[in-house]
């Protein structure tokens, strides 16, 4: 710190830390929760991972979503990475979807990969589709022939 080369009033050198600044684009996203007292109405987007043990009532659109088990979630729900373990009432879109034991969804599952665990409730039709995020879409048949009168079963047509 002092030496005889140092001159009257010259300062030493100091270190100081400045902060880094906040990283974007890099690394793993963080998680979004939105917890069992809490209740949305309106659509949620998140670029990251969202998990959901609340209410919600609109569309959620996330990279990878969790619905847990005593979730309430009435939209549409998009992503590549779903697993949906609470009550889902609207359409699901994902590359990879899981309905877990205790799912309970209404609704059609547009999905690249599905599994449906024993002891899920489905009520709806699943079409597989290609990689959602390469802009394939499908159009679901709403009105399926009826048992009996000689028509084929409902398809899932590209568009």
């Amino acid at each position: 710190m002092f030496s005889k080369d140092s001159k009257p009033g010259a300062l030493a050198p100091t270190a100081t830390a400045t902060p880094e600044p906040p990283r974007q684009g890099t690394g793993s996203p963080t998680q979004s929760i939105i917890s069992r007292d809490l209740k949305i109405k309106g659509d949620l987007i998140c670029n990251g991972d969202i998990q959901i043990d609340g209410a919600v009532e609109g569309d959620v659109q996330s990279r990878a979503i969790t619905i847990g088990e005593g979730a309430d979630v009435r939209g549409t729900i998009s992503g590549d990475n779903i697993r949906v373990c609470g009550s889902v009432n609207g359409h699901i879109k994902g590359n990879s979807v899981v309905l877990a034991k205790t799912a309970k969804v209404i609704g059609d599952v547009i999905h690249q990969t599905l599994s449906i665990e024993p002891g899920a409730s489905f009520e709806g039709r699943s079409s597989r589709s290609g990689n959602l995020q390469s802009g394939n879409r499908v159009a679901v048949v709403k009105n399926p022939p009826v048992a009996g009168s000689g028509a084929s079963p409902s398809a899932v047509v590209p568009r």
